[in-house]
């Protein structure tokens, strides 16, 4: 059969190609034939939060008191927060479900694979476009931010490339954990996990709320780290605490793209 090189098994390029673009490319073109309208209404969601929450409830909380005693409305408060949810359900979404079923519905990793693109050309075009979709709901929101004025200083700009971080760490773990999903009720699991860090990752309420032990265990979950990197950005409050955050992202984007490439061998080309 000529047309058809066959990825190398050991080396370097067994595993990488060189053509994640590839990736990337064809998930492209999948979004703007068939799903460009879900993507743009994830958008939405926080947007609406924002409103009920930082408008509606907040007229009755008034303003929220920082660590560094500072005092901001309510809305300012929440909207880093969202924010940063807006990043990670934009790069969860396509690095579980849609990876889900590309692997064992599509079977496109399987076409991939028997090509030249090795399995970290798919780990990585995969996650970059999620990581397009956090981003380009971040630009948005962020946006929005702006123009509401809740964004207290000029480091809110830093923001952006923050988020970025945030959704390539999320991205990168998310299909790293997809790769072990068999069923659609094991896939339920992420949801069930996704939930109550969205809840409880100081995006609606200051950590100091929460006893010792629960506030232990909120510092260990990633959102809470993507909130507290981003509200320090957008409202100023900057500090040496800034570094743990992104080493924490650091640490998910390269333990996420490992796991899911060395998965992805054993999966397709073992």
């Amino acid at each position: 059969m000529t047309g058809v090189v066959a990825p190398a098994r050991g080396g370097v390029r067994a595993l990488y190609a060189g053509n994640a673009r590839a990736v990337v490319g064809r998930a492209l073109l999948a979004t703007r034939s068939a799903t460009g309208i879900v993507v743009i209404s994830g958008f939405f969601e926080p947007v609406f939060y924002l409103l009920a929450m930082g408008w509606g409830l907040g007229s009755f909380i008034g303003d929220v008191t920082l660590p560094s005693g500072q005092q901001v409305s309510y809305a300012a408060f929440i909207a880093p927060g969202l924010l940063a949810v807006s990043a990670m359900n934009g790069a969860i979404y396509d690095s579980t479900w849609n990876v889900f079923f590309k692997m064992h519905f599509g079977k496109l990793y399987d076409a991939m694979l028997a090509t030249s693109i090795g399995p970290l050309d798919v780990a990585l075009g995969e996650i970059v476009y999620a990581l397009m979709r956090g981003a380009l709901y971040a630009v948005g929101f962020l946006t929005v931010m702006q123009v509401l004025g809740l964004n207290l200083a000029w480091t809110a700009l830093l923001a952006l490339p923050a988020v970025v971080l945030v959704a390539f760490g999320f991205a990168a773990v998310g299909m790293a954990i997809t790769s072990y999903m068999k069923t659609f009720q094991q896939m339920d699991w992420i949801t069930f996990v996704m939930l109550p860090m969205f809840l409880f990752s100081a995006t609606f309420f200051p950590l100091s709320v929460y006893s010792e032990p629960i506030q232990w265990l909120i510092k260990a979950m990633p959102l809470w780290h993507a909130v507290e990197l981003v509200r320090g950005l957008t409202l100023g409050e900057l500090g040496t605490s800034m570094a743990v955050h992104v080493g924490y992202f650091v640490v998910m984007i390269v333990g996420g793209v490992a796991f899911t490439t060395t998965r992805l061998r054993a999966l397709f080309l073992s």
